[in-house]
């Protein structure tokens, strides 16, 4: 939890609203982690991150001002990806990003989603550097603003 307090510090230092509400919440990690979906990343044995790579349909992802391009296959969604301060500048969240892929694209995962705020510029820049496009807009469930950039990734 001290990674998500870090991330939602982060998020609101840099002006955006994402977490500033109840969530991701300690049920929430808890729960990724029950499922067995909840992901950390290492560095010298120390956790530096955390995220959650979910197979099977997202309900948000059901109604989309925009469009998928691939409705056919399984996907996958990454959600609540966050780093520890300590390792923030080191370009570990690629790194991160880009390790979740390749493990569920040898698991023979080929479609990605992942959707975030419109003000979390780093977030969008982590989805378009490692291949995602913008596809549209998604509504959540936020209190503070439940309109999400969604993007898709095919490899």
């Amino acid at each position: 939890m001290p990674i998500i307090a870090d991330a939602k510090k982060f998020l609101k230092e840099t002006g955006s609203p994402q977490w500033q509400s109840d969530y991701p919440n300690i049920e929430t990690i808890a729960a990724g982690i029950a499922a067995e979906v909840g992901y950390d990343l290492c560095v010298d044995h120390q956790v530096a991150g955390y995220a959650a790579a979910i197979a099977g349909i997202e309900p948000t992802y059901q109604v989309i001002d925009g469009a998928w391009t691939n409705e056919q296959d399984p996907y996958m969604t990454i959600h609540r990806m966050a780093l520890s301060s300590h390792y923030r500048g080191l370009h570990l969240a690629n790194f991160f990003f880009s390790n979740m892929i390749s493990l569920q694209a040898a698991n023979g995962i080929h479609n990605f989603r992942i959707d975030t705020f419109k003000k979390n510029a780093v977030m969008q820049h982590l989805a378009i550097s490692n291949g995602f496009v913008e596809r549209g807009t998604i509504q959540v469930d936020d209190p503070i603003d439940p309109s999400r950039i969604a993007y898709e990734l095919n490899l």
